[in-house]
């Protein structure tokens, strides 16, 4: 029971299986598989951003362009097969990766060589993006006659009873494991955000490593303009609007430090869902959008303190063990 109580992941496990029961009790067949894996399917978008957030939050930064680099990859992804409808899918996808990418590298680039701020450039590159999209568009909106039937089918085509995206969130998932915990880059985003002093002694460069986690964001963000703007089969520049919140408080509720170092990837998955069972549920059982909005934010709020907590008595537990093994010499 201790150990299920200092654990995050199985804690927030335990939460969220709490949750869908007493939801249930409140609104018939929330608990049935099928529902559950809608619930999958509408936060895989969720859970494919918040890793890519979490990536960046490892080395102690934020990326609050998120949204925005998805709402500008999306309309110029949805523009292009607008007016090229015979340009196949495949091409649009690397595309919408490499606008992305080059979004999160501008991020990257003002971050290491100018040394600025990670959450005062990524606030205004959020700003500009969302600019640019309209720009882009003229404000209009790209509808779903305007778009083509495999443009918009593939995400949905089900395999094995679950939708595209859904599995295209699984692989992201696996990638996204492996990439933190098996590579030297993974390692190298940990010790940059958990320790820079020890860090650079061992040889990694900080600067890279956050431009490069920026990058990867940048990335995720642009494959996930395609699967949005699919999905609901509209592209207009608010798209996605919010959802740079949503994905920091999904690290925040799933026990990544806002401070660097801290992390994983099951714990930004877990939040992920945490938010996706709330505003799924909420609106089931009658409660109003305002109502939502606040039970979020307390929801946030309080995984803030968890996290500060926890920390703050790992932070004693090695002051006193320190200690210890200095009297002990």
């Amino acid at each position: 029971m201790n150990r299920f109580l200092k654990s995050r992941e199985l804690l927030l496990t335990g939460i969220i299986m709490v949750m869908v029961a007493g939801f249930a009790s409140r609104a018939q067949g929330f608990a049935e598989p099928r529902n559950l894996a809608n619930i999958f399917n509408d936060t895989s978008i969720l859970i494919m951003l918040a890793l890519a957030q979490m990536t960046v939050i490892l080395t102690k930064s934020i990326d609050l362009s998120v949204a925005a680099n998805l709402a500008f990859t999306g309309m110029a992804v949805a523009m292009t097969n607008a007016a090229f409808p015979d340009l196949p899918l495949v091409v649009l996808i690397i595309m919408a990766l490499g606008i992305g990418a080059a979004l999160g590298a501008i991020n990257g680039f003002l971050v290491w060589s100018l040394q600025i701020p990670p959450i005062v450039v990524t606030l205004g590159t959020l700003t500009i993006y969302r600019g640019m999209a309209f720009v882009l568009s003229g404000g209009s909106w790209v509808n779903a006659h305007q778009m083509t039937a495999t443009f918009l089918n593939v995400p949905r085509t089900e395999i094995l009873g679950l939708p595209v995206l859904s599995w295209i969130a699984v692989l992201v998932i696996a990638f996204m494991w492996f990439l933190l915990t098996r590579t030297p880059f993974g390692r190298a985003a940990y010790a940059s955000g958990g320790n820079a002093t020890a860090a650079v002694y061992a040889g990694i460069n900080i600067g890279r490593t956050r431009f490069f986690a920026f990058v990867l964001s940048g990335a995720m963000a642009g494959l996930c303009s395609y699967l949005w703007v699919s999905r609901y089969a509209v592209a207009y520049v608010d798209i996605a609007s919010g959802f740079e919140l949503d994905s920091v408080a999904a690290c925040v509720i799933g026990g990544i430090s806002i401070a660097g170092g801290i992390g994983s990837v099951a714990g930004a998955v877990l939040g992920s869902l945490f938010l996706g069972v709330i505003k799924n549920a909420l609106p089931v059982i009658g409660i109003s959008p305002f109502a939502q909005m606040a039970i979020s934010g307390v929801v946030i709020v309080l995984a803030v303190v968890f996290n500060a907590r926890a920390e703050a008595r790992k932070g004693r537990i090695i002051l006193r063990d320190r200690a210890n093994t200095e009297v002990s010499a």
